[in-house]
C-alpha cells in the first residue's frame, strides 16, 4: 500500500488493530481518513475501542498491525514520540489534568517548555490564548480556584500552546455541567472555524451534532 496521501488529508488509518493480552481485540481492522480541518466526532457504546483508537493517533500507544498517518508522518516511524506529542498534536481528556500547584497561566506554558520559545514568549503565547478563550483575569488563579468549564478551557489552551494542526479530545465534556458544556462547544466550533482539525470521542449527542461528520465504532470496527 502507497503511504501517498492527499495535502487535504490530515489523518489516515489503514489497517488498524490492537489486540491486548487475553485475546482481547480493542480494535479489529479500522480504516478511517479524515480531512484537514474537518471535526470528526467518534461515537459508540463503551469498550467499542474509540479511546484506544484516540491513544494511537496521540503515539501513547502502537498498533498490533496496520499504520497511522498523522500530517503526512507514519507514526511508527517517529524518532520521539514524546516530542510529536507536544509539538504536532493537542491533547484534551475528560479529566483537565492541570497541575494543582501551579496557576492556570503557568499549566498553559509548560508544553512550551523544551521548545526554543524564550520565558517571554511563553508568556506571551499564555496569555494570548487566556485571551482567546475569554480567560483572561484567571490566569493567576490555580486550578482548585476556577469551575470545571474553567479547568476544561485551560487545558484546552495547553493543548494548543505550539499551536498544532490536530486537536484529540477524548469525552472532553464527560465531567461538565450544561452550561460548561455549552462553553466548550463555542470554543470546538471556534477552532473548527480556524482550520484545526478535531478529532474527538463522546457519548453525547449534542456535542457530536457539533461535528462536520460522525464516525459510530462497534466491537472495534467503523460501521
Amino acid at each position: 500500500m502507497s503511504d501517498a496521501v492527499s495535502p487535504e488529508t490530515m489523518v489516515t488509518v489503514s489497517g488498524v488493530t490492537r489486540e491486548f493480552p487475553g485475546n482481547v481485540l480493542a480494535l479489529a481492522g479500522v480504516d478511517l481518513t479524515v480531512g484537514r480541518g474537518e471535526t470528526v466526532a467518534i461515537t459508540g457504546p463503551s469498550g467499542c475501542g474509540k479511546s484506544t483508537l484516540l491513544h494511537l493517533l496521540a503515539a501513547i500507544d502502537e498498533p498490533t498491525s496496520g499504520h497511522l498517518v498523522v500530517g503526512g508522518r507514519r507514526l511508527d516511524a517517529l524518532d520521539d514520540p514524546s516530542a510529536y506529542r507536544r509539538n504536532e498534536i493537542g491533547l484534551v481528556f475528560q479529566f483537565h489534568n492541570l497541575l494543582p500547584q501551579l496557576s492556570a497561566r503557568a499549566n498553559i506554558e509548560l508544553p512550551m517548555f523544551g521548545t526554543a520559545r524564550s520565558a517571554r514568549e511563553r508568556r506571551s503565547r499564555a496569555e494570548e490564548l487566556l485571551g482567546d478563550l475569554d480567560l483572561g483575569e484567571l490566569g493567576d488563579r490555580f486550578p482548585k480556584e476556577l469551575s470545571g468549564g474553567e479547568r476544561q478551557r485551560i487545558a484546552i489552551a495547553r493543548a494548543l500552546a505550539n499551536r498544532p494542526e490536530v486537536l484529540l479530545a477524548d469525552e472532553p465534556t464527560g465531567s461538565l455541567d450544561s452550561r460548561s458544556t455549552g462553553r466548550f462547544l463555542s470554543v470546538l466550533d471556534e477552532l473548527g472555524e480556524r482550520g484545526i482539525t478535531i478529532i474527538l470521542v463522546t457519548h453525547s449527542s449534542e456535542v457530536a451534532s457539533h461535528a462536520d461528520r460522525i464516525i459510530e465504532m462497534s466491537d472495534g470496527r467503523v460501521v
